[in-house]
């Protein structure tokens, strides 16, 4: 929360503004009354003073009547004469028939004679009422006031005989009412500028207290609990201010032990070799430990923080919270394989309940059963496996014993032939228990290895100088396939510690399996380069290749990609296995390379440290 307010927006200027607020409005309707009644007394006042006296109407109105309209002409302008009025404009007399009769303006004495063409003269000689209007010239921007009376004759108040049109200038009224207008505009600003600066003073004062309160308020938010709100007096925001105190007391010491709390049940669950996941009613996660963000593979507990634990675990198909909540999972397992690809999770879940027996959440337990499930899928696969493969060689030496008991034995034909497959098969298990009690003796680490410094290139040569023997011997009979091995060493000498027999056995397995694979006419490349510190071979053939979704899974045991060619061919399914936990117990590693259709390349890479001549003449020495 951002402590810091503008002073726009504090309560002080808001009080401040409503007391300004206010007072403007009570001077801005006063003084909206005061100089709308100054104006109408004025303009009263000014009526009452350009009004023409009852006996210059009389007088006109005699004239009008006069036959001799000449002498009366000159009587009207010596009656307009004698009229000493200032504010008064213009006079003017107009006869019955609208003719102008007499003019009080010196300048404008050509109009005499001539007839009116002002309609509202005319409407007053028709209708015998009085006029009066404000007129504003914009010719020069001035206010007039207008007045049309009617003269009657005498003894008869229907007979009009003319009228008198007068016009008075205004620009004295409505410059006095401006002037006092001015100067109680200027007294009612001074006024709400000294009154919103006193407001402010008052409003200081009395919001002094809530200020405090809010700035504890604020650090009590951020966890300083130092700081005391000072009590003015006993009145209601004194007591708001010692309520504020004594709750600041209050949430430190329930922070205090809040936080021990807390921090003990963060040391348990940071040390749990067991992930813990707890939810609150809704099933949406709230605490999940490190152990159980490792177990689920996220980096962050804000990814799943607030998420349902059924979307997490993802168990919704399976499971629902009614169901977590409500049935006994106490002695249940969950196994979960699809979480992660390395982990099999075993989960236990269990409701959070109160006293009053409300569930308030769930917790659930991660167990890591990988290495035991792994190790009871493994023994289930090896006993089903050495089972199958034990099955068929006994099964095809019983049937040929029991033939060869049945009188084959005296055949002189069939006789050798079925104890060549006897033979044959009885081979194929031996060695498929030597393998596996190779593979035994380097599970259990009883396996022992006598290393010595080797020259790889000659040892690589003298392997792969068999296989070219072998080509040669069997180049003369035609049922056999025809390869080639073709080289590619580096020329420099390159010693690895290993030990020889192993090794040759690793290489063997690679070669053999290449030549199995190899089409006739076939190319096989044997590859060998220097690294910085690591040596690395590589056998390439042109076979059938591997398909990718086997390429995981060629180096376990009894793994075959062609089940029906390898057993045919003598193959037991150990070999590639036993090739992995040797380059393993080597210190290297093993890996493959093959597109279907298009052959294979095992790679073989294994630890290497140069060395110098000097370094063996010194170790000669």
């Amino acid at each position: 929360m951002n402590s810091k307010i503008k002073f726009y927006q504090s309560i002080h200027f808001k009080i401040a503004l409503v007391f300004a607020l206010m007072l403007m409005l009570t001077l801005e309707v006063v003084g909206a009354v005061f100089v709308r009644q100054l104006e109408h007394q004025e303009l009263a006042n000014f009526k009452q003073q350009i009004e023409l006296p009852s006996y210059i109407d009389n007088s006109l109105a005699t004239q009008l009547t006069s036959t001799d309209t000449k002498t009366a002409n000159k009587e009207i302008k010596t009656i307009l004469a004698r009229v000493n009025n200032t504010s008064i404009t213009e006079i003017r007399v107009v006869d019955a028939k609208g003719i102008i009769r007499g003019t009080s303006s010196s300048g404008n004495q050509g109009i005499v004679g001539q007839k009116t063409t002002d309609t509202v003269i005319k409407n007053t000689l028709v209708n015998n009422r009085s006029h009066t209007e404000n007129l504003y010239d914009s010719a020069n921007h001035n206010r007039y006031y207008v007045s049309v009376v009617p003269l009657l004759a005498r003894g008869n108040a229907n007979n009009v005989v003319g009228v008198v049109y007068m016009r008075a200038n205004l620009e004295g009224v409505y410059s006095t009412i401006n002037s006092i207008s001015l100067i109680y505009l200027s007294a009612a600003l001074i006024t709400i500028v000294l009154g919103l600066g006193l407001a402010v003073l008052i409003s200081r004062e009395i919001t002094r207290p809530i200020e405090e309160m809010r700035k504890q308020t604020l650090r009590i938010a951020r966890g300083d609990f130092s700081g005391q709100v000072k009590v003015m007096g006993n009145d209601e925001l004194g007591q708001l201010a010692g309520a504020v105190n004594n709750l600041s007391v209050r949430v430190e010491e329930s922070q205090e032990s809040s936080d021990a709390e807390r921090r003990r049940l963060d040391s348990v669950l940071s040390h749990m070799s067991d992930g813990v996941l707890a939810t609150d009613r809704r099933g949406n996660l709230t605490i999940v430990n490190n152990t159980a963000l490792q177990f689920l593979n996220i980096a962050d507990e804000e990814q799943v923080l607030g998420k349902s634990i059924l979307d997490v675990l993802k168990i919704r198909r399976q499971f629902s919270i009614r169901h977590l909540v409500d049935e006994d999972q106490d002695q249940d397992q969950v196994i979960l394989d699809d979480l992660n690809e390395d982990l099999i999770l075993s989960a236990y879940f269990s409701p959070i309940k109160r006293e009053s027996g409300f569930v308030s959440g769930l917790v659930c337990v991660l167990h890591d059963v990988t290495s035991q499930q792994k190790e009871e899928r493994e023994r289930k696969e090896f006993v089903s496996n050495v089972s199958h493969e034990l099955r068929t060689p006994l099964t095809s030496v019983k049937s040929y014993v029991e033939a060869l008991s049945d009188g084959a034995i005296n055949d002189p034909e069939l006789a050798p032939r079925f104890l060549g497959v006897v033979s044959d098969e009885t081979e194929r298990m031996i060695r498929m228990i030597n393998d596996l009690l190779s593979l035994s003796r380097m599970d259990s680490g009883t396996a022992k290895l006598n290393l010595e410094y080797v020259n790889i290139n000659e040892l690589f040569n003298y392997i792969l100088n068999r296989f070219d023997m072998i080509i040669k011997n069997e180049a003369a009979d035609p049922s056999q396939k025809k390869y080639t091995i073709v080289r590619y060493f580096t020329k420099k000498d390159l010693w690895v510690e290993i030990d020889t027999d192993k090794f040759t056995q690793v290489v063997d397995n690679i070669m053999n399996n290449a030549v199995k694979y190899s089409p006739d006419g076939g190319v096989i490349t044997a590859r060998l380069l220097e690294t910085h510190n690591h040596v690395i071979l590589s056998i390439s053939d042109q076979g059938l290749g591997i398909p990718r979704k086997d390429l995981g899974h060629i180096f376990d045991r009894f793994f075959r990609v062609d089940k029906a060619r390898s057993r045919k061919q003598g193959g037991t399914g150990l070999g590639l296995a036993i090739s992995k936990e040797v380059v393993n117990l080597l210190g290297g590693q093993i890996w493959v390379d093959s597109v279907e259709g298009k052959g294979s390349t095992f790679y073989i890479s294994l630890p290497y440290v140069p060395y110098e001549e000097e370094e063996w003449d010194d170790q000669a020495d």
